[in-house]
């Protein structure tokens, strides 16, 4: 009897190892296998090349500069001490603590100090200290500095400690301009070493594609300089520029102050990241005008010599008064007439005669209240009120830049399409992308009509009376052609608008019969005199001289 018991506990055992051995060697087989592979395998993720990122002329905006990463062998190391203390100088780090990273326990491979310059690897080098080498590494490095820095964003550290384009181009070509990361995986022994006669497999990089934008930097430099200047001449605290051609929407120069260094982009504050000309929403004032007697003429609503009937002095409408913005009143004004002395109460009328169904479908078709569309990170928008929603109030303010909101560069892009003989574009700031000799160019998107070449001429006649004489006229440039339009805005706070505090505009394309740019000048709160005539004008001619110059334009006479 206990013969058979000891032969059962045998055989029960026997079978429980059976069971044992198939669940171990058969169902967790695969898993055991990896985790056993991890222990003698090591894998790195190679990094591939970002790509740059450069003007029309071919020069490098953004581009990467080789650095190195200093590593110690920690056996092969002699006299921690003096390393550390021999190192420190050239790193410009304290020896305590390098000498706390090189002494770290159970570590043979050490990274010391990652993106040291070409200069301190040459002085590494000549201390001759066995058991320290280098491996590449890259640098996003911008030659222009600040010129430009929201345009072009920055490039930064992503939650997985990987490099990542944020803001701007960088942002949103992250995926083109870092392209595709290779792997390495080698045999390593017990303590972490590779072995020499170990298998090793690899996946190459893939570098990241070049940008090659419309950007010029003759341009984008004077802007650069003459809008700081400017910034400093009216006591404006902060400004934006943005030049365009309107006929296919590149985006020649766009500029922002103040700005940023993007190599450093960790020791400025963060709201400087955003890019003002296509982030900051701002009720437009007199510039949005244009649009709106756009609309009313190309739906026959009014034409160029539609007498104005209310003109001769304020306009009440609901509880509120509406009044021109010098108040002064001139009665029997044609639309042209409108434009040129910037009359609220002219555009009021055009407005009530178009009415805000027939107004919003303008509106929504010049681009208000929508996204651009243009290749940067960081736009915003907000939208018009729903259409069927608007009241007599919100009909007559709109059309005059009040109580809707919108961007610069929805402001520029509308406007382009009166210079576009009435054809909207999509702004783009990179023309083509380039990898290895291969080479496309991006394609522009879709065009829309929003008026009548009809329209888009006689609009234009309309801006180009407006810059001779209306308020801004002793800016204009005698003898040449452009066509233009100021804006001063009031700015909305708590439920009012501020009576000291304005964003002055003025966004004007030259010549007016063939225009070759389109620029957009805004400054925000300018101390040296609300009126966007004594500010935002003078400094747009003041830009314009000198692309009258670089574009050949010459004087009509």
């Amino acid at each position: 009897m206990r013969l058979r018991i000891v032969i059962g506990i045998f055989i029960l055992m026997f079978m429980g190892l059976i069971v044992r051995l198939f669940y171990w060697q058969i169902i967790k087989g695969e898993t055991l296998s990896k985790e056993a592979g991890l222990q003698y395998k090591d894998s790195t993720k190679v990094k591939s090349s970002r790509g740059s990122i450069l003007a029309k002329d071919n020069t490098w905006l953004a581009t990467q500069r080789p650095n190195w990463l200093l590593f110690a062998e920690k056996p092969k190391l002699k006299n921690l001490k003096i390393v550390a203390n021999s190192l420190a100088p050239i790193l410009e780090t304290e020896s305590e603590d390098l000498y706390t990273i090189i002494t770290r326990p159970e570590v043979v491979w050490i990274p010391i100090k990652h993106k040291i310059t070409g200069e301190q690897k040459r002085q590494i080098e000549e201390l001759k200290i066995e058991g320290l080498g280098f491996e590449p590494e890259e640098t996003r490095f911008y030659p222009e500095g600040s010129a430009s820095a929201q345009l072009l964003g920055f490039v930064g550290k992503n939650e997985e400690g990987y490099d990542t384009g944020y803001f701007g181009l960088e942002g949103y070509y992250d995926i083109s301009l870092k392209g595709k990361s290779g792997f390495v995986e080698r045999e390593k022994d017990l303590k972490g070493a590779p072995l020499l006669s170990g298998s090793m497999s690899e996946i190459s990089s893939i570098p990241g594609a070049n940008l090659i934008t419309f950007i010029d930097k003759r341009i984008n430099s004077i802007v650069d300089t003459k809008l700081k200047e400017g910034i400093e001449k009216y006591g404006a605290k902060e400004g934006s520029v943005i030049i365009m051609n309107p006929k296919n929407g590149a985006i020649l120069a766009m500029s922002s102050y103040p700005s940023y260094d993007p190599t450093k982009y960790n020791e400025y504050d963060e709201k400087l990241y955003k890019n003002p000309a296509i982030s900051d929403t701002f009720e437009p004032g007199s510039v949005f005008k244009v649009m709106v007697m756009a609309a009313g003429i190309d739906a026959g609503a009014v034409t160029p010599d539609t007498i104005c009937d209310i003109c001769e002095g304020p306009l009440k409408v609901d509880k509120y008064l509406i009044e021109t913005w010098n108040r002064k009143y001139f009665k029997d004004s044609t639309m042209t007439d409108v434009v040129v002395h910037s009359d609220n109460v002219g555009m009021s009328f055009v407005a009530q005669k178009l009415g805000a169904d027939k107004l919003y479908d303008y509106l929504d078709k010049f681009g208000i209240g929508k996204l651009s569309g243009i290749d940067l990170q960081g736009e915003s928008n907000i939208s018009m009120r729903k259409k069927g929603t608007w009241n007599i109030v919100d009909l007559a303010t709109s059309s005059f830049g009040q109580g809707i909101s919108t961007t610069p560069i929805q402001i520029i892009r509308a406007v382009a399409a009166i210079a576009n003989d009435g054809i909207l574009t999509i702004p783009k700031v990179v023309e083509k992308v380039e990898l290895d000799g291969w080479s496309e160019k991006l394609n522009e998107g879709g065009k829309l009509r929003v008026i009548s070449k009809d329209t888009a001429e006689k609009m234009t006649k309309i801006m180009v009376q407006a810059a001779r004489h209306g308020e801004a006229q002793w800016t204009n440039l005698k003898g040449f052609s452009v066509a233009g339009k100021t804006g001063t805005a009031q700015i909305p706070i708590s439920g009012h608008y501020d009576a000291e505090k304005t964003i002055a505009s003025f966004v004007g394309f030259a010549p007016a019969n063939n225009p070759k740019f389109i620029m957009l000048v805004t400054l925000k709160e300018p101390q040296s005199s609300e009126w966007a005539s004594e500010t935002a004008a003078p400094l747009w001619y003041s830009i314009a001289k000198d692309l009258f110059i670089i574009f050949g334009i010459q004087p009509d006479n």
